[in-house]
């Protein structure tokens, strides 16, 4: 009983120093061109640097934006080929509809481009209980999802965002990190650029399109997808992501009257002022002196920010190391051995495993006890500056 407490008492602690050396976003953003809406946020798609913020972590309504969780639940569900029978209850919907009838059958990846398309406040409710078994089980999905990927100011309490509940509610700077997630899944990242779809209708000699309501799509050359919303309580909402060469950002804005131009403004500030540089890359490590690591170490991944023209010269880095055997010679090479750390005018914003050539295991650097072998290594490790 003593040991298993000592052995929990160990975990806790060690869990301690995983969450708490977490960088949180010390790189403060620039000013950006401003905007009219009460929160809004601009990131980048690939570090997630926020480069513009303006009542970033306000909770307030969020409206159809809601439906960007919904959509990625549904795509996650594996379920997407499936025949959904639509029962009463997703008539009952207010709002936005695709003018679903009680009983007919839709393919549920038709229901999710007419959830992300036309804002059908039906086909979400088809969809939550269809992926979610009910309604409730749904949105309880919807909570768990919004805790896994660290959404911690957001709360939801159905699947559409319609103001029939006061306890539903998130942030700009929540709705990015949904939004990021959401695009690294190639099947939401289609659906949500898409302008126009056309869905078979069940006993109906024609179509259902879909036109997209997301006017950015057809007015900025650079936008790639996103999420419109509207409700008298929460105003204009809107989520957009734009891409030009490297660079893709995510903008969010609640509460705003005029979020087309202030989408397209902040957009055009951003491709104008930064470049996603590379400054580490992916590889062999070059420049360590000591003889059991040189040309030996490799970087597990190369790493990417986005970087204004000043701020290129304030980039540097260090690397942590293992003390090496004494002979210079690894036996059976430790998985990593080390991390660079990348540092922004002092500020860490980032940093990568490092291993001895040829024992990088990637899945293992993903896993708790992998976090915990890292963490336990570091009290063995030496410090070398480093470019």
């Amino acid at each position: 009983m003593i040991v298993a407490l000592i052995r929990a008492g160990i975990l806790i602690g060690l869990a301690f120093i995983i969450f708490a050396s977490i960088p949180l976003q010390l790189i403060a953003h620039a000013e950006g061109p401003g905007v009219y809406a009460q929160g809004a946020i601009l990131m980048e798609q690939e570090s997630g640097r926020v480069l513009y913020g303006k009542n970033e972590h306000q909770k307030m309504r969020i409206a159809s934006i809601t439906k960007i969780m919904t959509a990625i639940l549904a795509i996650e569900s594996g379920k997407m080929e499936e025949t959904v029978t639509v029962s009463e209850r997703p008539l009952q919907a207010e709002g936005s509809s695709i003018y679903l009838k009680k009983g007919e059958k839709i393919v549920l990846e038709d229901l999710v481009y007419g959830l992300m398309l036309r804002s059908g406040n039906d086909s979400a409710v088809a969809i939550a209980e269809h992926v979610g078994g009910s309604l409730e089980g749904f949105v309880y999905m919807m909570n768990e999802k919004a805790t896994e990927i660290g959404m911690r100011n957001t709360y939801f309490s159905n699947p559409h965002g319609l103001d029939d509940h006061e306890n539903h509610y998130s942030t700009a700077y929540d709705m990015a990190l949904l939004t990021r997630y959401a695009m690294e899944n190639e099947q939401y990242r289609k659906i949500s650029g898409t302008k126009t779809h056309r869905a078979p209708q069940d006993g109906e000699k024609w179509d259902r399109i879909f036109k997209n309501k997301n006017k950015l799509l057809r007015m900025y050359e650079y936008s790639t997808g996103g999420k419109t919303g509207y409700t008298s309580r929460a105003k204009r909402t809107l989520v957009s992501t734009a891409q030009k060469e490297d660079l893709e950002l995510i903008a969010v804005t609640l509460n705003d009257g005029n979020d087309w131009n202030d989408h397209m403004n902040l957009f055009n500030w951003a491709f104008d002022t930064y470049d996603l540089v590379s400054i580490v890359q992916k590889g062999k490590i070059t420049g360590l002196e000591n003889e059991a690591y040189r040309n030996k170490v490799e970087a597990a991944r190369t790493f990417y920010y986005p970087l204004n023209e000043e701020e290129r010269e304030l980039v540097n880095n260090e690397i942590t190391l293992m003390k090496p055997p004494k002979n210079g010679k690894w036996k059976n090479p430790p998985s990593p051995v080390g991390q660079l750390t990348i540092f922004l005018d002092g500020k860490d914003i980032g940093q990568i495993p490092l291993f001895i050539k040829g024992t990088y295991r990637e899945l293992e650097e993903e896993t708790f006890w992998g976090t915990i072998k890292n963490v336990v290594t570091k009290f063995f490790l030496i410090t070398v500056p480093h470019g």
